[in-house]
């Protein structure tokens, strides 16, 4: 608490000096000073059970999302929906969601997103117990905890849904997905599509490579099978 008051009070001393040289600057930069004030002066008035807060002078579009576990209970961005194919778990839908939105609300739109992009409609979404209640036209939903009508393969599909948490956690870990070096909102929905580009070109080098060491190692075994032959 003492940290913050010390922080709070130079902040809004820098903030008094530059507003007391605001008529010295130039037509062209005094805006963007007034709208740096503007933001300084809302990031000292907000209160904690305030809504709708400030998180990062930089980037007013950061929201707060809630994770609800123990090792990051918060994370500081942009909520962003991935789509995934069933078998393969090649990415064929990454788009931000700003807002904060409820993930029930973002089904919609990530099944158009990869529609479009795949050029395929999708007729069934395997996704977990957050997305309760959406029904999408034209598309089965299912998610853990439904009982009836479930058979054995789509039991086996349900499960399957948590292959994507480790593809999520690649895409944030090797992808650059955690943290976006893009301006705006506009720079977070290219993000996320860039990331998710990033993530089947990572999966196909590794199948290739894969092939290669395979044709290799069948090389090789016909060259010593020649030479062992009198």
């Amino acid at each position: 608490g003492k940290a913050l008051r010390t922080l709070r009070s130079r902040v809004g001393r820098v903030m008094r000096d530059v507003e007391r040289q605001l008529d010295t600057v130039v037509d062209n930069r005094r805006a963007e000073l007034q709208e740096l004030i503007a933001r300084t002066k809302r990031i000292l008035t907000q209160k904690t059970k305030d809504k709708n807060k400030l998180y990062a002078l930089h980037a007013p579009e950061v929201e707060c999302l809630a994770k609800g576990k123990v090792r990051t209970p918060y994370e500081f961005g942009v909520k962003v929906s991935i789509t995934t194919t069933h078998r393969e778990g090649l990415v064929v839908g990454a788009r931000s969601m700003p807002g904060n939105p409820y993930d029930g609300h973002t089904l919609e739109e990530a099944l158009e997103q990869a529609a479009i992009l795949s050029d395929v409609k999708p007729e069934i979404a395997i996704v977990d117990r957050g997305y309760r209640g959406a029904e999408p036209d034209g598309v089965k939903v299912y998610h853990p905890g439904l009982r009836r009508g479930i058979t054995r393969t789509l039991r086996a599909m349900i499960r399957r849904r948590s292959a994507i948490e480790p593809a999520i956690g690649h895409m944030k870990a090797d992808g650059k997905l955690d943290r976006n070096w893009l301006k705006g909102a506009l720079g977070d929905a290219i993000n996320a599509v860039l990331c998710g580009a990033g993530h089947n070109l990572r999966m196909i080098l590794r199948k290739l490579r894969r092939f290669c060491v395979l044709v290799l190692v069948s090389w090789l075994n016909l060259c010593a099978a020649f030479a062992s032959t009198p």
